[in-house]
């Protein structure tokens, strides 16, 4: 009898430890005033095109002018397509073409990229335009000018300018930057060997997706190869896509047609847009 004492007090003291922790009857936390996290909305797009047939046989004939002069089977292996290793084709996809004509070889790529945001409190969108403004820095661009550069820029003009500003050549003088002939804005040449091709710089990109932009690269100072490509980068909602259009002619002596490749690339890009926003 001496222990039933004992034995009481234990129990009590269980019940007692019981009653006072923190939790309810069904383990849950029974803190008050815990913030509520919003999740950020999603992208619009969840998935992504085939890509070897985002681009319709009629603009591929157009762009790869090579390909008509080969027989048919020959003309469908090129215009099926190459598709792009990836190892996620809900995230990243590709394809390629390649036409080799008399006079020159064209070639044709096309990659969409899904980005997904993985914080809660940022939405895909926002990350894709971190990736899409990344591209942008590697290519030499920058979509926003300080309203107080813009004001002195008739001022820098006449004055060679620091390298670092971005406005500037790679020795230091001023790059008068002109403006698209149909209202784009634009930006340096990254690559540029003081061709022609100069007057249609690299730049920033109007009325395409959310954001876009054009990188022109012209051959290389000193090299003997004609090799002419152009690439067309733009976001929209939380899809990035990049189109490259290039140019290699048969004779060392024949230079690409930089105008026209930039104007098939925009002109292919924009149909990708408008078939995504479908």
């Amino acid at each position: 009898m001496a222990y039933v004492p004992g034995v009481a007090l234990l129990a009590a003291l269980v019940v007692g430890c019981s009653a006072g922790d923190g939790g309810n009857a069904n383990g849950a936390d029974s803190k008050a005033g815990s913030p509520t996290v919003t999740p950020a909305p999603p992208g619009k797009y969840l998935t992504l095109p085939a890509p070897c047939r985002a681009v319709p046989r009629s603009t591929l004939k157009d762009l790869l002018p090579g390909a008509a002069e080969l027989p048919g089977d020959q003309q469908d292996k090129v215009f099926r397509g190459s598709a792009a290793v990836t190892y996620d084709t809900d995230r990243k996809v590709g394809c390629s073409w390649k036409a080799d004509g008399p006079n020159a070889t064209r070639s044709l790529s096309i990659d969409f990229e899904r980005v997904v945001s993985y914080d809660p409190a940022v939405s895909d969108d926002d990350r894709a335009d971190t990736v899409y403004a990344k591209k942008e820095k590697a290519a030499g661009l920058s979509s926003a000018t300080p309203p107080d550069e813009k004001d002195k820029k008739g001022e820098a003009s006449e004055k060679a300018k620091d390298p670092a500003d971005g406005d500037a050549d790679a020795t230091g003088s001023a790059d008068p930057s002109p403006s698209g002939s149909d209202g784009e804005s634009t930006g340096g040449t990254p690559g540029s060997s003081g061709s022609p091709e100069e007057a249609l710089p690299s730049r920033i990109l109007d009325n395409l997706g959310d954001a876009a932009f054009l990188q022109d690269l012209p051959k290389t100072a000193g090299s003997t190869a004609q090799h002419h490509r152009v690439s067309v980068v733009f976001r929209t909602s939380n899809v990035v896509v990049t189109v490259r259009y290039a140019e290699q002619p048969a004779l060392v002596t024949q230079v690409p047609d930089g105008k026209e490749l930039q104007e098939k690339a925009q002109a292919l890009a924009r149909k990708l847009a408008e078939a995504l926003s479908e």
